[in-house]
């Protein structure tokens, strides 16, 4: 198997990460591509925290990931090995995690907040795309997420993103947005921008890797 070619997607709480994933992913088989996500490798410590505890615990700190076996993890993605991590609930104890199975392909996408700050990480991408969205507009996908699926209260969400998630992106993210090769603003509340993107990207990505259109 020859040398996967890595993609790193950065991006803020709220910047909309997740939906460009869904819609760059479309553009490829499941043979052709696999996802690895930092939010899995969340090192443990919720369950027993009570609820003010866990108001006031930082998981926007790169000490609350296990960066070892996230390096590990893409390490052997690249050296062509299947990978089996846990899912991570968000500390949501209704929800039993899977197990992932995440098989090597040819394209490999590491997402994360920390991914450029992790260095042996960032080593292994061949290309970086940072998405970016408006403070105000971040703020608003991120508190409607939090309501809905992390069952925060409004003003326990204000909480963490004044003192924790703000903090978090412009020590450990921002710094790296102008070393990546795409930077992607993603305001809209329409879907086309994004989707326009990821057409572009993908086509470049597909023949770099593919050698076809």
């Amino acid at each position: 198997m020859n040398k996967p070619y890595v993609v790193g997607v950065a991006g803020g709480s709220g910047s909309g990460k997740t939906f460009f994933l869904k819609c760059f992913l479309e553009h490829f088989t499941p043979d052709e591509v696999c996802l690895v996500s930092q939010d899995d490798y969340y090192i443990p410590v919720a369950h027993n925290m009570t609820k003010e505890e866990n108001k006031l615990y930082n998981f926007d700190l790169p000490s609350t990931i296990d960066a070892d076996l996230f390096e590990s993890d893409i390490s052997k993605l690249m050296r062509g090995e299947t990978v089996y991590q846990k899912e991570y609930t968000f500390n949501n104890p209704d929800i039993v995690p899977r197990i992932l199975e995440i098989k090597p392909a040819p394209i490999i996408i590491v997402e994360g907040l920390f991914i450029l700050h992790f260095k042996k990480v960032a080593n292994d991408l061949d290309m970086t795309i940072f998405i970016e969205a408006d403070e105000d507009v971040a703020l608003a996908r991120r508190l409607k997420r939090d309501l809905a699926e992390r069952g925060y209260s409004n003003e326990d969400a204000h909480y963490k993103w004044v003192n924790h998630v703000v903090p978090a992106y412009k020590e450990y993210l921002l710094p790296h947005r102008d070393r990546c090769a795409k930077v992607v603003i993603n305001n809209g509340a329409v879907a086309d921008d994004i989707l326009k993107v990821t057409d572009e990207i993908s086509q470049e990505l597909r023949e770099r890797v593919f050698g076809n259109s």
